[in-house]
């Protein structure tokens, strides 16, 4: 099985933020953006996306994780974490290059994307309106770029 994850376009994204809604309803049983496991960025003022775990092959997350709460599913390639491990002292968020590790305040673990793995699709990507968000792997991420500049090449 190849490492997937939720892929979002910045060309199309608008940043409405219905992942994030989408999410949390999905995850938690109510809307509440800070409960969702995708979080919409604004890195510039003319870029707008969303950020969802990578689920990094050699992942610092789960190598900063002082309790050994973390790991990598084999047989999916997402991040599990073991609750009753986890003290919510944040070196996994810390640890994250994507900012893709947030922590829930009430229950005061970590949470991050799964894929909704125990549903058909991923909620988010299912309702993006825009149909900015897709399930995809690294090497499709990277073709894209390289059509990107290709098709930028003979235009110019």
């Amino acid at each position: 099985m190849e490492r997937k994850y939720i892929y979002c376009d910045a060309d199309k994204c608008t940043g409405c933020r219905i992942c994030e809604l989408v999410c949390s309803a999905a995850k938690e049983g109510r809307f509440h953006q800070e409960l969702s496991r995708i979080r919409v960025a604004q890195p510039t003022l003319a870029m707008v996306t969303s950020i969802a775990c990578r689920f990094c092959e050699n992942a610092p997350c789960i190598d900063a994780c002082p309790k050994d709460a973390l790991s990598m599913s084999e047989e999916t390639h997402t991040l599990k974490l073991d609750k009753a491990r986890c003290t919510g002292c944040g070196w996994c968020i810390e640890a994250c290059d994507f900012g893709a590790i947030m922590l829930n305040r009430s229950t005061k673990s970590v949470v991050m994307c799964d894929l909704c793995l125990s549903l058909p699709e991923a909620r988010c990507v299912e309702t993006c309106p825009k149909k900015a968000l897709s399930l995809s792997t690294s090497e499709t991420i990277a073709q894209k770029a390289r059509d990107r500049v290709a098709t930028t090449s003979k235009e110019l």
